[in-house]
């Protein structure tokens, strides 16, 4: 079996103009010769990797995904950078929830996530209300994933187990 990561990488591998990892360990991930950048504002948590991969990108969109999510839906992921024109965020909400981690994040977005981080408030959705966010909804969700499967990430050996050991 592969590393997980390596699952992502190829669900997301040639979407963009480019492929960045953003990590504050090169050394577990050097393999996969991909440019790597250290978090801008370490110890801040998911928000501060989602400043830095928007911050470094060279694109005025940058997806953003967890390396725990094995299940990448393609299609859904092309469709939502169709929509990545309509807002400062595209973000899937999912069981009434928005997946921040599975996300798209505007240029537009930098000001109050560094607004935020620098006032230790760390909740990813924290700045959603000081930008235009397109919630990309279940109805929508569904004509490519059905199960929402898409955002289960891996957290532990049992769900490892249910994800075949993948």
């Amino acid at each position: 079996s592969r590393p997980m990561i390596e699952t992502v990488i190829a669900a997301v591998d040639g979407l963009g103009d480019e492929t960045l990892l953003i990590t504050n360990k090169p050394d577990e991930y050097k393999q996969f010769g991909l440019p790597m950048v250290g978090d801008l504002y370490p110890d801040h948590g998911p928000l501060g990797g989602i400043f830095t991969a928007v911050h470094v990108a060279s694109n005025p969109h940058t997806l953003v995904v967890a390396c725990d999510m094995p299940w990448l839906n393609r299609a859904l992921l092309e469709q939502m950078i169709t929509l990545r024109q309509t807002a400062d965020v595209v973000v899937p909400r999912w069981e009434k929830f928005p997946e921040p981690l599975h996300a798209i994040y505007s240029k537009a977005c930098l000001e109050s996530i560094e607004a935020n981080l620098k006032e230790k408030r760390l909740k990813i959705t924290g700045f959603f209300g000081q930008v235009a966010v397109r919630f990309v909804e279940r109805a929508e969700i569904e004509q490519f994933d059905r199960n929402g499967r898409s955002f289960a990430n891996i957290n532990s050996p049992e769900d490892l187990e249910e994800a075949g050991g993948q």
